[in-house]
């Protein structure tokens, strides 16, 4: 199911998020609900509070971008609880658009490496760079 997309501006994306527990319902339909809406959106990632959602959780489907990145192809995952552990490396632009900022892009510089751990789906922890 297609969520609406909570516009910059929106109280909600300035609230807290929480951290998401085992337990918490509907987890495993969110998560659908959002890949459906980032693909309806041509996006490539969307948090929970931009569907109106406080929670620590987002999405990314990377499959769009693989025809430039080959190694993208399988890239479609929820980060649930997500945490930045360390940034490092070259300073690099990237053109980038926001769902919630319809119709703007930009070059934003970001640190080339990033060390995250977050929690899949299946609440198995993980740690990537």
């Amino acid at each position: 199911m297609i969520l609406p997309v909570y516009i910059y501006g929106h109280p909600v994306l300035r609230t807290s998020c929480e951290d998401v527990k085992e337990t918490y319902k509907n987890l495993d339909q969110l998560i659908e609900n959002m890949f459906d809406t980032v693909e309806n959106a041509n996006g490539i990632g969307i948090s929970a509070p931009q569907v109106g959602v406080s929670i620590k959780l987002f999405v990314i489907d990377l499959i769009p971008l693989s025809e430039e990145d080959p190694s993208v192809a399988n890239i479609r995952k929820a980060f649930i609880n997500p945490e930045i552990l360390k940034q490092s490396g070259k300073i690099q632009p990237y053109n980038e658009g926001c769902l919630s900022i319809p119709g703007v892009r930009e070059d934003i510089n970001r640190k080339s490496e990033i060390k995250i751990k977050y929690f899949d789906q299946n609440f198995q922890e993980h740690i990537t760079e």
